[in-house]
């Protein structure tokens, strides 16, 4: 036992994060076989336990098989469970567990949440877990609150209080599930305007990152907040409104299911409408906005659009001439760098998880295959409809790519390949570009 514990004292901080993801995933699909999670009438493999727990560890919602048929209220708890500890991050919900004992948080720990939380500074590590913990806590509440009203209409009282308490965790971690059952999502509530704005807000503000919404709070006012916040407002707000109006452009939806469509796209994975059913146009709408994804910090996956600001950033510079630059700010050039990497990387990580799909799934088309990679790697959740039909090896290719896009392709190279870096400089030469 101690040879173990020296072994994780001496491990990165962001291998032990990656680990600790492995850990509950494995943990969760043993919970999920088990007799007591299993509903009676129906049957559920170890490739789809551990289909789900990944699923929900890593707030994906790409579901093999329908939650609400395949698993009794035990089942859905684990699942939950699962969801709020992937949202939060292993590491938050340990650090939480360590303050509601009492206990005091070490070096170690503060590490550790410095390396989950993606901020630069040991300072108020403590302070942030608890603020952490109290938003989510409210906003799911809230969304809770707002869920039962609408879906104590349609369920006797204590099962419409379950499910809004399991749609609220759900939609606040950017995750898709649900337990309406018969694989429908939300569709049967395509015109419930209370239900789809809940979970547009839910989502949104999840998919914002806890950083910003503290610093909202702190604030109060866009001219006080931090370029970073002010980077992922404005281009959350961008997206938002470019996609409602492509979806709509491209699809027979209302302006209400094309604005959650280009919410949910953005790494939740909740649907309105059916995924199968929408135009090649439509599909490669939601591939870019999955793509993109949500912001850093946030309970959602993607790029970040951080990344995508900075890219853009860059694009602007060649043509002006001028320093990448925002709100009256300068970027430094190893932020320009390093978000040329990550979209790199993760171009590389879609790119071969599809070329896979497309051996192991030669029926399929190739536009459902690359949709359910990249809404895989994007931790989205949504799906053409394939999903339960894949092979074992294209689910287990999905499992890997969803691990992949919650850690982030770039996390997972800087911790494990570790190279002391080279004073080495060689004479400068010119190739030509473009």
């Amino acid at each position: 036992m101690g040879s173990i514990f020296a072994f994780f004292r001496r491990q990165h901080p962001g291998r032990l994060i990656v680990l600790g993801f492995a850990g509950t995933i494995l943990l969760g699909a043993l919970l999920l076989l088990l007799p007591v999670s299993v509903r009676p009438d129906a049957q559920v493999r170890w490739i789809d336990a551990l289909f789900t727990s990944t699923s929900a560890v890593c707030v994906t919602g790409l579901i093999a098989i329908d939650t609400a048929d395949h698993f009794t209220f035990f089942g859905q708890a684990v699942v939950a469970g699962l969801i709020q500890v992937g949202g939060l991050g292993v590491t938050s919900v340990g650090i939480g567990l360590i303050l509601a004992a009492g206990k005091r948080v070490g070096i170690r720990g503060r590490l550790l949440v410095k390396e989950a939380m993606n901020v630069s500074s040991f300072q108020g590590m403590v302070r942030l877990v608890r603020s952490v913990l109290r938003m989510t806590l409210c906003f799911e509440l809230a969304g809770m609150a707002l869920s039962f009203l609408v879906f104590v209409q349609d369920y006797p009282p204590l099962r419409a209080l379950w499910i809004s308490v399991f749609h609220s965790i759900a939609a606040f971690n950017n995750s898709g599930f649900d337990i309406l059952g018969g694989l429908q999502n939300l569709i049967p509530y395509r015109d419930n305007v209370l239900l789809n704005l809940t979970t547009c807000g839910l989502i949104i503000c999840g998919g914002l990152g806890f950083l910003v919404m503290i610093d909202l709070y702190k604030a109060r006012s866009f001219h006080r907040l931090t370029l970073h916040s002010k980077v992922v407002l404005t281009t959350t707000g961008a997206l938002l409104l470019v996609g409602t109006l492509l979806l709509k452009a491209t699809e027979e939806m209302t302006w209400l299911g094309a604005f959650f469509h280009s919410v949910s796209a953005r790494t939740a994975g909740f649907s309105t409408y059916p995924i199968g059913e929408l135009t090649n146009a439509g599909l490669f709408v939601l591939i870019l906005l999955m793509f993109i994804g949500a912001s850093p910090g946030s309970t959602g996956g993607g790029i970040k659009t951080t990344t995508f600001f900075t890219l853009m950033q860059e694009v602007r510079t060649v043509f002006s001439k001028r320093r990448p630059e925002a709100f009256h700010r300068s970027l430094p050039v190893e932020v320009m760098s390093k978000a040329a990497t990550i979209t790199l990387l993760s171009i590389v990580v879609v790119c071969c998880g599809t070329f896979l799909l497309c051996i192991l799934e030669p029926e399929r088309d190739f536009i459902q295959l690359l949709f359910e990679m990249v809404s895989a790697f994007g931790t989205v959740g949504l799906s053409t409809g394939i999903t339960p039909d894949l092979s074992v090896a294209g689910k287990l290719v999905l499992i890997f790519t969803m691990f992949i896009g919650r850690l982030g392709a770039f996390t997972l190279l800087s911790i494990w390949i570790n190279r002391p870096e080279s004073n080495i400089h060689y004479t400068e030469e010119m190739i030509t570009i473009g």
